[in-house]
């Protein structure tokens, strides 16, 4: 099982990332997708969640109306597109699959907003 984030990096407020998490080694249309983030002295926090079928999500109050997550299931990938970034976006973003008692997870990409 496998789960790499790419994406992140240095983007000034205001600005744009879209993060990518592919996944393999496990059927990944069967899982919901969901992304974390975990900035300096805090605790990781839920950013948003898709349905294995891409037919729910649900996001953190803090990224409402600023962040879109979605998925392409014939490509194993999930995304995160993140507009409208603020300094306090700021963390290692990571994304989890999901099922049962069964989670995976990445290793993280940072994404720092900073002018």
């Amino acid at each position: 099982v496998q789960l790499v984030e790419s994406g992140g990096g240095l983007v000034q407020p205001g600005g744009s990332l879209r993060l990518s998490c592919a996944a393999s080694g496990f059927t990944f249309s069967t899982y919901t997708m969901k992304w974390y983030r975990q900035a300096p002295g805090k605790e990781r926090e839920l950013v948003a969640l898709i349905t294995n079928d891409g037919g729910t999500t649900n996001y953190a109050d803090s990224v409402k109306g600023r962040f879109t997550i979605s998925r392409d299931n014939a490509k194993n990938t999930v995304y995160l597109q993140m507009n409208s970034l603020k300094p306090e976006d700021t963390a290692v973003y990571y994304c989890c699959a999901k099922r049962l008692w069964y989670d995976y997870w990445g290793q993280g990409t940072q994404v720092t907003v900073s002018s």
